[in-house]
């Protein structure tokens, strides 16, 4: 998030919202100071959705790329802290599209919860919840359920990593995402609410009203955070500005996907 889309901190919370989720690539590159301040004079708390960069990869074969990535997830664990976030959430675990051909091997998994392990003290100081976020089949081999995060997060065993659940991942890689959910139990920190083409909630396929059920039944208490895409003529470059759908901006998506959550929710 640059300094000139600081704007939309203050209008999201006119919106009504509660959260506002800001992407993380580059820890370095992110406004701190200006994003602190504006998050502060708003109503609203900050998460964030961080994304390896193609050079990083806790699990890669090269001891070298991996001691850097851990570098590079403390970076980022600190700036979150700097923010005032409560939760930086992501498939952190390995870049998007890292498909070697093997399925999950022992090393790799040690090298995971190594990398997890060692960012547990600083977690506890910056007072972060790491929440790490299955990716679906196209985007990963490593951890793509509720059930792979669960095993990492158990043999990491710190209270402040936990789970991040995006339904348009689950969609693809869960037979039921309600079951998913409730399995997770306590793990389950944040959820990605998102339709299955990445549209308006309520337009597609998935079934929030069960899902919102089942994180009831957990007494889930974080954020639930849209995640999805509108289309706007001035950013033809931005995700999703090549198959959106056109008809709908993304002011048009946070504010019909809050108004769809809140007739479920009564």
């Amino acid at each position: 998030m640059c300094s000139s889309n600081l704007h939309l901190v203050r209008k999201v919370g006119d919106y009504g919202f509660d959260a506002f989720e800001i992407p993380m690539f580059d820890p370095m590159l992110l406004p701190v100071a200006d994003l602190r301040r504006a998050f502060e004079a708003s109503v609203l708390d900050c998460t964030i959705c961080a994304i390896l960069p193609p050079e990083m990869n806790p699990i890669s074969p090269d001891s070298g790329i991996r001691r850097r990535s851990r570098t590079h997830l403390a970076d980022c664990v600190k700036t979150a802290g700097d923010l005032g976030a409560s939760v930086l959430g992501g498939p952190m675990f390995a870049p998007i599209g890292y498909l070697p051909q093997h399925r999950p091997r022992t090393d790799e998994w040690n090298w995971a919860i190594e990398t997890f392990q060692c960012l547990g003290d600083l977690l506890d100081e910056t007072e972060v919840t790491l929440s790490i976020e299955p990716v679906n089949r196209s985007e990963t081999f490593f951890i793509r359920t509720a059930s792979d995060a669960k095993k990492l997060c158990d043999a990491v065993a710190h209270a402040r990593v936990g789970v991040t659940i995006d339904t348009f991942h689950a969609n693809i890689e869960e037979k039921s995402i309600p079951v998913a959910l409730e399995a997770l139990g306590s793990h389950l920190r944040h959820l990605h609410l998102s339709e299955n083409d990445r549209g308006l909630l309520g337009s597609g396929h998935i079934n929030f009203c069960e899902i919102l059920r089942a994180a009831a039944r957990l007494q889930y208490d974080g954020y639930l955070i849209l995640e999805g895409f509108g289309f706007s003529h001035d950013e033809p470059h931005a995700p999703g500005a090549l198959w959106a759908d056109e008809r709908l901006s993304p002011e048009e998506f946070a504010l019909q996907g809050l108004a769809y959550l809140k007739a479920l929710a009564y």
